[in-house]
């Protein structure tokens, strides 16, 4: 990781700063649910929104270390899986399901010939920290145990969406403390919350919202690293690729944990999106496309290496 604001922007990117910018003034300042009644309506809309009846998905219970979880798995058109990337969808803690990264994710599955496993963890406030968590390590050692019978590769990778990308680490802290994280090529992290204390500079920019008192207010310490990884010990990780938008909340606290990653020997490299909002990925903007073609790449590149 090169240090300096000005060296982790591509300049190439500057081509759709103006497009980024007008995207933010038609669709403001996005803030999630602050009471349960608005959580509700929220998942109400969104599970409309991502019903998808032409998904090839396949809905599994997968079991592991005493555990289940249900999981969508999507194959790659006409060919065999080269690896298997294991995708965390994103949502506060609070909302969002596998289902709704099914085009993307079939995208990424054809572009790589891969196959996605996608986790449907439990949600919070009904099942608050560790039950997240959980779910994501029990869908991990499945992949682990059943990658090479299932479909015929041990190749895996991992990554996440905003919430997912902060359970994708907590499965990677996980997995190195088993001592079998190795068997992760690489982790694509896209503008994660690695700080739930309010305790940090990044972490107070977000100490008051709702999501945090659903998933984990009922832990006295957040400081714990299954919660808030920024302060677990990050030695042994695979490489890791950080996306976020110049204009995330979430900035500051992604370069924190980007200058944590390295300091602790990993390797990282940090992205940064000008004018970029929480989120952008999901936009249909010359930005978000330009950042999906890099995690496209990055993986590429991991599954060849890990081909090798």
């Amino acid at each position: 990781m090169q240090l300096g604001l000005k060296s982790l922007i591509n300049t190439e990117l500057a081509v759709h700063v103006e497009e980024c910018r007008a995207a933010n003034a038609v669709s403001g300042a996005a803030k999630g649910p602050s009471t349960l009644d608005e959580l509700g309506e929220a998942r109400a809309k969104r599970d409309a929104a991502s019903a998808r009846p032409d998904s090839s998905a396949v809905e599994q219970v997968v079991e592991a270390a005493g555990r289940r979880v249900p999981v969508r798995i999507l194959a790659p058109g006409g060919t065999a899986p080269r690896g298997v990337y294991l995708d965390i969808h994103g949502g506060g803690f609070y909302m969002g399901s596998a289902a709704q990264g099914d085009a993307r994710n079939q995208q990424l599955a054809d572009a790589l010939g891969i196959a996605v496993v996608s986790v449907d963890y439990r949600l919070a406030p009904e099942h608050p920290w560790p039950a997240a968590p959980d779910d994501c390590e029990t869908a991990a050692l499945w992949l682990l145990e059943q990658a090479e019978a299932r479909f015929g590769t041990t190749r895996l990778a991992i990554g996440g969406f905003s919430a997912g990308s902060t359970l994708a680490m907590t499965t990677l802290l996980r997995l190195r403390d088993r001592g079998v994280v190795d068997s992760f090529a690489g982790a694509a992290l896209q503008f994660g919350t690695y700080d739930l204390s309010g305790l940090t500079p990044a972490g107070r920019l977000i100490a008051d919202e709702y999501f945090i008192q659903a998933y984990a207010g009922h832990v006295a310490d957040r400081t714990a690293p299954d919660i808030s990884p920024v302060y677990g010990d990050l030695r042994g990780l695979p490489p890791v690729l950080m996306v976020v938008g110049g204009s995330d909340i979430l900035l500051e606290d992604n370069m924190a944990m980007a200058a944590r990653v390295s300091a602790a020997g990993g390797e990282v490299d940090l992205r940064i999106y000008p004018e970029a909002p929480h989120g952008f990925t999901s936009r249909s903007t010359g930005m978000a496309k330009a950042a999906l073609h890099d995690i496209e790449r990055w993986f590429a590149d991991r599954f060849s290496a890990a081909s090798g």
